[in-house]
């Protein structure tokens, strides 16, 4: 699993579960690179060394096409999840070519976390365009008082790449030559593996040039910031707004003695002149290797159910989680009036603001994030131009495009 905050409630509720499964359970968190490392060398071994795997949800397309994982419809009736109940966004992206690969343990989408109280002080509406998000970052800025107007993942390589390309999404713009539907873009058909890559486009331009601007109004330290670096400053009031997932939440949510608990909006991300407010949706899906021996299976996909059910998912909540993936969940008086974050989540499903677009689970796509998160390091940090990261990312992403299996 990952080792972040709801992997670690689960970890910590581990005897409650051991009961109800009736056997020992045994844990190992990694950082996210490092799990993708052993998720792989596991696939390799000649049986599965865990029985359930946590799987980051853009790695699911490959997974499925380098036989990582098992198609869940081969070991269990897939209406014993009550798949209806998931949030649209996080349970289509469980799938590829059709099938669920995963069951949603956390849906987490990426957001726009804002002090309410800084905005209320300085008369600032809470931004809804890239535009209005500079306006106040620049007008919250105040380095002079140790006070920066805005954090988020720029670390080069992993952290910055997801930036990217949810920064591309902002701006109206897929990574992938993707048909537009009614909810945003067309994704059912991945798996045909007939797309191409688009990042050097006008709209590539705009969200290289918007994530320039944002360096003027970040802190000094911002180009080794990633997932946890940029929401301890924001937690401990150094900081008026942070790009983070709901997951992270905990940070700040659950200690009294941060100035952003109970001071903290959240907003989905706001759009480029092209694109529409949307909330990259991120998290994980716990999936069943596809070298489990046999005799093995039956017991993990009842283990699975065990883990990813509303009964469970209630008490990750109740234990300090802030991400959910199921709206009978978000809808529960008792997980509503711990956070704020949930009905604001729900109300972006409905509202069709929850997408996995921005970051589609094809193959290639880690060497994406990668590519991305170079190119555009070495543009922030003033080695080349925006559009000079642009082709060289467009060049080195179609050169890792693999024709279909």
């Amino acid at each position: 699993m990952h080792g972040d905050p709801t992997f670690m409630v689960m970890d910590n509720l581990k005897r409650q579960f051991e009961q109800t499964i009736g056997t020992q359970i045994h844990q190992r968190a990694f950082s996210i690179d490092r799990l993708r490392e052993e998720t792989v060398r596991n696939a390799n071994r000649k049986s599965s060394n865990y029985d359930i795997i946590a799987v980051d949800l853009p790695w699911v397309g490959g997974f499925a096409e380098e036989n990582v994982l098992m198609p869940l419809d081969e070991v269990m009736d897939i209406a014993r999840i009550d798949p209806s109940d998931f949030h649209t966004a996080g349970w289509q992206a469980a799938h590829w070519g059709g099938r669920a690969y995963g069951i949603p343990a956390q849906t987490t989408p990426e957001l726009l976390f804002y002090r309410k109280d800084f905005f209320a002080q300085a008369g600032l509406e809470p931004p809804r365009t890239t535009q209005d998000l500079l306006n106040a970052a620049k007008a919250l800025h105040d380095p002079q008082r140790g006070l920066h107007g805005i954090a988020w993942n720029a670390a080069r390589g992993t952290a910055l790449g997801h930036t990217v390309l949810m920064t591309l999404a902002d701006f109206g713009q897929p990574i992938l030559d993707l048909t537009p539907n009614a909810g945003g873009y067309e994704t059912q058909h991945l798996a045909n593996r007939d797309y191409r890559f688009t990042i050097d486009t006008p709209a590539g331009l705009q969200a290289a040039e918007f994530l320039r601007e944002l360096l003027k109004y970040s802190p000094p330290d911002i180009l080794s910031m990633s997932w946890y670096e940029r929401i301890r400053p924001y937690a401990a009031g150094r900081i008026t707004m942070a790009y983070g997932y709901t997951l992270l939440a905990p940070y700040f949510e659950l200690d009294d003695a941060s100035p952003a608990k109970d001071q903290t909006g959240y907003l989905p991300h706001p759009a480029g002149p092209n694109g529409a407010p949307i909330a990259p949706v991120g998290g994980y899906v716990m999936g069943i290797p596809a070298n489990l021996p046999k005799e093995r299976v039956a017991a993990a996909v009842e283990a699975l159910l065990v883990f990813t059910s509303p009964t469970a998912q209630k008490l990750y909540v109740q234990n300090g989680s802030r991400t959910n993936p199921r709206y009978s969940v978000g809808s529960d008086p008792d997980v509503r009036r711990l956070s704020p974050i949930f009905e604001a989540v729900d109300g972006m499903s409905w509202r069709d603001e929850l997408q996995f677009w921005p970051r589609p689970p094809i193959p290639e796509i880690n060497d994406i994030i990668q590519i991305c998160g170079e190119e555009f390091h070495d543009m922030l940090r003033g080695i080349i131009s925006p559009q000079d990261a642009l082709r060289r990312a467009q060049e080195k992403a179609d050169a890792t495009l693999q024709p279909p299996t």
